[in-house]
């Protein structure tokens, strides 16, 4: 009777097991270092986000005991619990792991009627898990890439899934547009999986795992909105990794080019000092010559303005008759002539210019003041003047 009454009840623990894996899943096998932590998402369908929530360790279900609820919520130092209704998905952090070859835990929702559920398989190890990354969560940027490297040591087929989503074995396009690019390296024994995600989108955040054969490992991608102050740089969760095919290539070219650069900033920086002094010498120079122009009096050379006033005056006195008759101061005749300056002819003959062999003929009249009715004929003088050769 006995054996019989376990018989059934193990039947009614896989019937309901069933039922609960259509409404709640996470992945099924991890393992952790020991002293580690690692952290399990358990996602819930969405009638259930006002139910209590809790984690649960045993074998088997019907016998297992609750660590911890969210619901009323108790406190541990190993061991935390937070729901996210917006998601639907609660999660289990688990700190300061001890070895053991295998625990069962249990995501588990409260309802009416038989709780819905799903379990997992926790191994720690003493030595190398099975399948690790060195961070379960990671941030990017909206617009660029997210690098993640799954370090592993079974075998198996390399899957990259999103949690409620699909999975992808190569490189294709996952969920919510990101492009994703899977790569398997070896390096000094140590096989990696890069899962490489690009064109990221705020809703490429959530919950991802990395497979390997039958060990799974939780990563969490936050996408932050793209700023300004953000650079391009490709946002990675690890160090790189090099093959072990490069030979150090990769390392070497970039000293190559750090000391190309060096090189370059000596003479860039001299070239900047020699030319920053040549424009201080020439501001210093010029405000010099400046200064110097307006300490200057003023040139009295300058012509008037106006060249009508440019007209000189003199007076001739004619003596008529000196050897014959003698000084006769009454005798003496004013001559006016005019002056006209050399500019003024010069812009004269280009309006109306005269031939080069042209006579100008001039006639001073003198006025006779003690006869000033009378005009002598030897009061009229003719004189020619030869024209200035141009």
């Amino acid at each position: 009777m006995a054996t019989h009454h376990l018989l059934v009840l193990d039947i009614f623990f896989f019937l309901t097991g069933l039922s609960g894996i259509q409404s709640v899943s996470t992945v099924s096998h991890v393992t952790v270092k020991k002293g580690g932590s690692i952290t399990i998402p358990c996602l819930y369908d969405q009638r259930y986000r006002n139910h209590v929530k809790y984690w649960c360790k045993g074998r088997k279900f019907l016998y297992c005991s609750t660590q911890m609820r969210t619901k009323p919520k108790s406190t541990s130092d190993w061991l935390s619990i937070s729901d996210n209704v917006t998601t639907s998905i609660f999660t289990l952090t688990m700190n300061n792991l001890q070895p053991v070859v295998s625990d069962y835990f249990w995501c588990a929702v409260e309802k009416f009627g038989p709780d819905e559920k799903t379990y997992l398989s926790l191994s720690v190890t003493t030595g190398t898990p099975g399948l690790y990354v060195d961070q379960q969560h990671v941030t990017g940027v909206e617009g660029q890439s997210v690098t993640v490297n799954c370090s592993y040591i079974n075998t198996g087929d390399m899957r990259w899934c999103r949690m409620g989503g699909s999975c992808v074995k190569k490189s294709e396009t996952l969920d919510a547009g990101a492009s994703v690019k899977l790569k398997r390296i070896s390096t000094n024994g140590k096989k990696v999986m890069i899962v490489t995600m690009s064109g990221l989108d705020r809703e490429n955040t959530g919950w991802y795992w990395c497979a390997v054969g039958d060990l799974q490992m939780p990563v969490h991608i936050t996408v932050n909105q793209k700023t300004i102050a953000q650079s391009t740089t490709t946002i990675t969760t690890t160090t790189y990794i090099r093959n072990q095919n490069n030979g150090g290539t990769d390392e070497k070219r970039q000293e190559r080019i750090q000391s190309l650069l060096v090189v370059l900033l000596i003479p860039l920086s001299l070239l900047g000092v020699v030319i920053a002094g040549t424009l201080v010498t020439w501001k210093m120079l010029r405000k010099h010559k400046d200064k110097k122009a307006k300490g200057q009096p003023p040139n009295t050379s300058v012509q008037s303005a106006d060249p009508e006033q440019e007209i000189t005056y003199s007076t001739v006195s004619h003596i008529r008759g000196a050897t014959q008759q003698g000084l006769n101061p009454e005798r003496h005749v004013d001559l006016y002539s005019t002056v006209i300056p050399m500019q003024h002819r010069k812009a004269q003959r280009q309006q109306d210019p005269f031939p080069d062999d042209a006579v100008t003929y001039s006639t001073l009249v003198t006025k006779n003041k003690t006869q000033p009715n009378a005009a002598e004929p030897d009061d009229v003088v003719y004189s020619t003047v030869a024209p200035h050769q141009r």
